[in-house]
């Protein structure tokens, strides 16, 4: 299995990958129709094979059977990419144009819808979420809002962050307020700072 994943890399994937770089630096129009011819056999290839993969992986031979397939695909002798396209997939992708064309539209259409829908709900979802978040915690808040505040005032006025400790509050909300003590009293009884 390791061997056909490295093979499929290095053959299936940068090898053509390269000449296909190589196409477009040259601008060779015959390069680019072979090139896609590739790609589109390729991307159908690997669509398959996730499905057959689940079935078909007991049966001897399998992987070695998929990196020669990948070899026919690639080879300039077999032109299997070009004669695959030519064969099955350029008619087949003809005829049912218009119906696939018409499929991703209406796809492409429910998909932007759900999205929109989908953002929607999840917007009023997080929009609730925060405005009960906001009321059970706002008296939380604004107490810790009004702690920092007070803080930062101290700060701004010169006094050091440790002479105000971090458990004392001051509530502004009481009718009663009592001042503050000097820095110099409270360093020089050694007291909190009660009064």
């Amino acid at each position: 299995y390791c061997l056909f994943v490295f093979s499929r890399l290095i053959f299936g994937t940068l090898y053509p990958a390269y000449y296909s770089y190589k196409a477009v630096k040259s601008k060779d129009i015959k390069e680019y129709v072979k090139w896609m011819m590739y790609w589109i056999i390729f991307a159908l290839f690997t669509t398959a094979e996730t499905f057959t993969d689940i079935f078909l992986c007991w049966f001897p031979f399998y992987y070695e059977l998929k990196i020669a397939f990948v070899a026919w695909l690639l080879s300039p002798y077999t032109k299997g990419s070009s004669l695959l396209y030519r064969k099955f997939v350029h008619p087949t992708l003809s005829s049912k144009e218009k119906e696939i064309d018409d499929c991703l539209i209406q796809a492409k259409d429910r998909s932007y819808d759900a999205l929109v829908h989908f953002g929607k709900r999840g917007l009023n979802v997080a929009a609730t979420a925060a405005v009960m978040a906001a009321s059970k915690g706002q008296g939380a808040l604004s107490e810790r809002l009004r702690s920092f505040s007070m803080q930062d005032l101290s700060t701004i006025r010169g006094d050091s962050s440790s002479s105000v400790p971090p458990a004392v509050t001051v509530r502004t909300s009481s009718k009663q307020s009592y001042p503050k003590p000097s820095r110099s009293a409270s360093e020089g009884t050694g007291s909190s700072g009660k009064c």
